[in-house]
């Protein structure tokens, strides 16, 4: 089933100049990009995009960290490109990821993860329409 998804290099992975890598595996994987944008959140928009968190102890800590540089924001559509995605980024704390994934490969820690991708398609309609605005 042919969908879309969203992901995002988040600023660890954009410092570490790992964007080119991150966007040729899902180029590899068969994912045509369909959308790609390069920015820093606002506070304002760092909110809105994870207000799925905002009762959670760590929402500040998620938007401090999404703010604080340039991202990469990349629509792909493939075959199961949700599942997909989901299965290469790994696990969210990158000492529990799989070798392979994205996170188990280069990530670092728990907020420092490298990548964001949607996990459902309420997720990935919710994020674009912040995202790509």
């Amino acid at each position: 089933m042919t969908e879309q998804t969203l992901f995002i290099v988040k600023p660890d992975g954009v410092d570490r100049k790992l964007v080119g890598e991150i966007i040729s595996r899902f180029e590899k994987r068969g994912f045509n990009i369909v959308k790609l944008r390069m920015f820093t959140f606002t506070k304002q928009m760092a909110e809105e995009f994870y207000s799925v968190h905002s009762s959670k102890p760590f929402f500040g800590e998620l938007v401090s960290f999404i703010t604080s540089g340039q991202v990469v924001a990349a629509v792909i559509e493939g075959n199961n490109a949700i599942t997909t995605t989901r299965l290469m980024i790994g696990s969210t704390k990158s000492f529990e990821a799989a070798p392979g994934t994205i996170r188990g490969d280069i990530g670092l820690g728990i907020s420092d993860n490298i990548i964001h991708a949607s996990d459902s398609k309420e997720s990935f309609e919710k994020e674009v329409a912040v995202v790509f605005k």
